[in-house]
């Protein structure tokens, strides 16, 4: 298999393969950039981080800022950073993966309500949660994952943003989001008990 060495050759594996992590993780069903990446590990002598780790870092925010129509940056269940094909995304992940809002914690979703109000980066969002709603960092960080693996929120692709700045899912992908909460509305049937 070829070896990853350039910008165009990381979105190409990542079309290529559909779905790919970004560092990778034992246990992961999925190729990782990482894994694949022949650049070296060695940090220069004025400090600093590696070729490898400055590239692979790179790639995850620009290749999906670069083709926002091609491929979805997110989260999948266990943690992991994905990039991901955008008809895989669309088609598959979503319909699979989609969890409402409500099915989360309570912090979850008051962290939801707050992007929903207004999109923010994550520093300003994480004070404000802490302040506000009393919560650790720890557990903010939990809740912005579990918001990412359920598909609620999605990071900007705007390239004028340097940090993680959060946009709900319904902001970014308003079709897809009402295509499948009509199809899982809990709407009672006729016995009385919520149909999935």
């Amino acid at each position: 298999m070829q070896m990853i060495k350039t910008f165009e050759e990381a979105y190409q594996f990542v079309i290529e393969h559909k779905v790919c992590t970004v560092f990778g993780s034992k246990g992961s069903p999925h190729p990782s950039l990482w894994d694949n990446t022949a650049l070296s590990e060695k940090k220069p002598r004025a400090g600093g981080w590696s070729p490898k780790v400055m590239a692979v870092w790179d790639w995850k925010t620009r290749i999906p800022q670069t083709y926002p129509e091609a491929v979805f940056y997110g989260k999948i269940k266990g943690g992991d950073a994905v990039l991901m094909e955008m008809q895989y995304f669309r088609e598959t992940h979503y319909p699979a993966s989609f969890q409402p809002v409500g099915d989360l914690d309570e912090l979850a979703q008051q962290l939801y309500e707050f992007i929903r109000l207004e999109p923010a980066f994550t520093g300003p969002l994480r004070k404000r949660a802490i302040e506000q709603l009393g919560c650790t960092k720890s557990q903010f960080d939990t809740a912005i994952r579990n918001l990412q693996i359920s598909l609620n929120i999605v990071r900007s692709n705007d390239p004028s943003l340097k940090n993680d700045f959060w946009l709900t899912m319904r902001e970014v992908h308003l079709d897809l989001v009402n295509r499948y909460e009509i199809n899982s509305s809990n709407e009672p049937t006729e016995d009385g008990r919520a149909d999935r």
